[in-house]
């Protein structure tokens, strides 16, 4: 799937006043890219993250996917395409405390209406692709952040998305847990998967294969080599 942004414009209202958040943002997300973007705080980095997984609407431009606009539909259209198409993850991991890990994987099926044995069989695979499969039936409370952040990108891939954007997913980890997880998301890019990071850590940004810099809204870098873009997702 490939995401294209043009000229996308986001503002808030702080009280009457009317606060950027992008501005004129144009951007192309290329299907079998790792893209990591980078940017200082309230640069924008996560209101691009939340236009491009559909959670928050532009006020102005055109946000498409594989060439359709998709600024305008209404919510239920949006859910429809976020459900079936985008998996997200964030930094703080969002699992429910009273299920276990297989539990938390499976859920995005059961809103989809699989059957328990198929959600089953699909939520264990997705715990053995980011190694997890020794904590399948513990609870959050007993795993560690890394192995939460594992469960959560369980959950995000377990659908089979076209892409998997990941908002400051190493954030509350410590440095050699982070690398840990930056190798899930590699692994998971080698395979084809289309991935965009927001980081705030340039080294781990550095295995991207293209990182863009965001500063007071706007992009104000693209750099590195285009992944080779593997088979339509």
């Amino acid at each position: 799937m490939m995401i294209e942004l043009r000229e996308v414009e986001r503002c808030f209202l702080r009280g009457r006043t009317k606060v950027p958040g992008l501005q004129a943002t144009s951007l192309v997300i290329r299907a079998g890219e790792f893209v990591a973007i980078l940017g200082p705080s309230g640069s924008g980095k996560s209101t691009l993250m939340n236009v491009m997984g559909l959670l928050d609407r532009p006020t102005a431009g055109s946000l498409l996917l594989d060439g359709a606009d998709c600024a305008r539909l209404d919510r239920n259209a949006l859910a429809r395409i976020r459900n079936r198409r985008i998996g997200l993850v964030f930094q703080a991991y969002h699992l429910l405390p009273r299920q276990t890990v297989i539990d938390n994987v499976e859920l995005p099926l059961t809103y989809a209406g699989i059957s328990r044995t198929e959600r089953r069989r699909r939520a264990a695979e997705a715990i053995e692709r980011v190694k997890l499969a020794h904590r399948i039936h513990h609870l959050p409370a007993l795993l560690s952040g890394g192995e939460q952040q594992r469960a959560a990108i369980a959950r995000a891939i377990v659908s089979d998305p076209d892409v998997l954007l990941a908002d400051e997913p190493t954030g509350a980890l410590d440095s050699a847990t982070g690398k840990e997880i930056m190798g899930v998301l590699l692994a998971l890019n080698s395979e084809g998967r289309t991935i965009v990071m927001v980081s705030h850590d340039e080294s781990l940004a550095r295995s991207a294969s293209r990182i863009v810099t965001m500063r007071d809204g706007r992009v104000v870098a693209d750099t590195g080599p285009l992944a080779a873009a593997g088979p339509d997702r």
